[in-house]
């Protein structure tokens, strides 16, 4: 089984709309999970090395605690932004080569579809781009740095 027969399951099982199908063969063990009103779609095919291959990037919308009626009081200063977090497991690359400059910077805007980082993984260059538009506030992971599956990447402020 190839990539692409893998995309074109993960789109059937989009349209039919169940929310989880596993499939077993004799190498490879594929489970697809969908949400009712997500976007997400999770692929790990796991034949002798585990790999997850993920359409959209997560983000992460933290709210602030309504104490009464008048009172709010945040979670911490970070909750008014917004959490974009790693869509896979690979290695995070703030630029697209090591003689060009980086994708964004603290302070740089951003609007939807902008690239803000690549994730190597197998050999495979994945753009994360972005689902927001906003200013980023801060760059949580270090250049060239391993990356787990939904880690925290960059925090973006709305506003």
């Amino acid at each position: 089984m190839d990539i692409k027969d893998i995309q074109n399951l993960i789109k059937f099982v989009a349209k039919s709309g169940a929310n989880e199908v596993k499939l077993e063969m004799e190498d490879i063990k594929i489970t697809i999970k969908t949400g009712k009103n997500e976007k997400q779609t999770i692929v790990q095919a796991l034949p002798l090395h585990q790999q997850s291959i993920i359409q959209n990037p997560i983000i992460e919308q933290q709210t602030p605690v309504v104490v009464n009626d008048n009172t709010v009081v945040e979670e911490d200063e970070n909750s008014k932004y917004i959490t974009v977090k790693s869509p896979i497991i690979g290695t995070f690359y703030r630029k697209p080569s090591p003689d060009k400059s980086n994708f964004v910077e603290v302070g740089s805007s951003i609007s939807e579809g902008d690239v803000l980082c690549v994730i190597e993984a197998m050999k495979l260059f994945n753009e994360i781009e972005s689902e927001v538009t906003g200013k980023i506030v801060k760059i949580l992971i270090d250049d060239a740095s391993p990356v787990e599956f939904d880690q925290p990447l960059f925090l973006v402020d709305p506003s």
